[in-house]
């Protein structure tokens, strides 16, 4: 879900420019399921519930380079206070309208816990949030990190937080801030959960909402790396039925072991994507997440609009048509993305264009359908030709 804050009006407005934006910082301490962050418990210490509070104060001085080294202009400070700071005036904003974003990466973090494999989940962390900033023209500013678990394993979260780091870095997102909580008794020995949060900002006007579009309009599509975070649900249910292994080759992919072919991180199309926003080319762009290009695209189409999608006209990727095999083309078109991780809505005469732009920030970019009128009883999104194109 996308929150957008306009400031309007009044002394907010007036002070928009140099305002210092102050969310939260990652906190030292760690709490348990009641919120006690220090003292004793029923006469036994915090250390013996389960909850290390000097080990939590390490582990944030250990991750804190990662989180300087995604600084940016408007960054201020760093990690270990109660707040992180960012200051909208050395963004060069001239009267910004700020958009938020939060989003997890779900079941594919058992996948890593199974696989022990943490490295890449805090891309796909921070591509699931900056991703929705950029549908709307923003650019991504700061992000924060939330990182709950049962027992604090350092090696395992630091991989983690380099992951969250690494794909700031991409994002060009500054990580200044978060909360690690150890929760016994909330999470197993082992497990953990992430989610993220994300702040963007969009000169007013400039914000990209799908109100310019109208049938006839070409649908580009952007390859995606993989499953991205949607789905693995299914996946891991298809797994076990099958009784796969993720440590032998993937089925699909014999040159990856089925762990590291889903874990591929998800795709941040941030750079490109706001390369073509800026341009003024695009009308509207479609993150594709879960329920695909179904359920996302009529998020950025007017009403009376619905979409035309030729299944021919980009290639199935080999794990697609694994899964195929066992959900069939309906079942892979109302779950995943197919292979196309961002859909971009352009004028007719600025399809060219927008390819060669794209292309240039490397994007893998094709036309992949149009905007059609929508009438009753049709679904809003339709893909042709799927049974024939995505036959195994």
């Amino acid at each position: 879900m996308v929150i957008a804050a306009i400031f309007r009006g009044g002394a907010i407005a007036n002070r928009s420019s140099s305002i210092i934006f102050v969310p939260f910082g990652r906190r030292a301490n760690i709490t348990d399921k009641f919120g006690r962050s220090e003292g004793r418990i029923q006469g036994t210490s915090y250390k013996d519930a389960g909850v290390d509070v000097a080990a939590g104060a390490e582990f944030v001085e250990a991750i804190k380079p990662a989180a300087r080294a995604t600084a940016r202009p408007g960054a201020v400070g760093g990690l270990g206070g109660f707040a992180g700071l960012f200051d909208l005036a050395a963004c060069g904003y001239k009267d910004p309208v700020l958009l938020a974003a939060t989003d997890g990466v779900g079941t594919k973090l058992l996948v890593a816990n199974t696989a022990g494999r943490h490295q890449t989940v805090g891309i796909d962390l921070v591509a699931m949030c900056v991703n929705d900033l950029v549908v709307q023209g923003a650019e991504p500013l700061f992000f924060l990190d939330y990182y709950a678990t049962g027992k604090l394993d350092h090696a395992v979260a630091e991989a983690v937080i380099a992951g969250i780091a690494a794909g700031c870095r991409e994002a060009n997102c500054a990580l200044i801030g978060g909360e690690t909580a150890e929760m016994l008794g909330m999470y197993t020995h082992g497990t953990y959960d992430l989610a993220g949060f994300a702040v963007g900002a969009v000169e007013r006007g400039r914000h990209l909402d799908g109100s310019r579009v109208v049938a006839s309009d070409v649908v580009l599509g952007l390859t995606a790396s993989g499953l991205h975070s949607n789905g693995f649900s299914l996946v891991r249910r298809i797994i076990a039925d099958e009784a796969l292994d993720y440590h032998r080759p993937a089925p699909f992919d014999d040159r990856l072991s089925l762990a590291e072919a889903l874990l591929t991180p998800t795709r941040i199309y941030l750079k490109s994507c706001l390369a073509a926003a800026r341009s003024g080319l695009v009308k509207a762009f479609a993150h594709v997440t879960g329920g695909g290009l179904i359920e996302n695209l009529p998020r950025v189409l007017p009403p009376e609009t619905g979409a035309e999608i030729d299944a021919s006209a980009w290639p199935l990727p080999p794990v697609f048509s694994w899964l195929a095999s066992t959900v069939g083309t309906n079942g892979l078109a109302q779950t995943f993305n197919c292979g196309i991780g961002m859909a971009v809505v352009v004028a007719p005469d600025a399809t060219r264009k927008t390819l060669e732009l794209l292309t240039n920030h490397g994007e893998t970019a094709m036309a992949i359908g149009r905007v059609t009128e929508h009438r009753d009883g049709i679904p809003r999104v339709v893909i042709s030709g799927a049974e024939t194109a995505w036959k195994n």
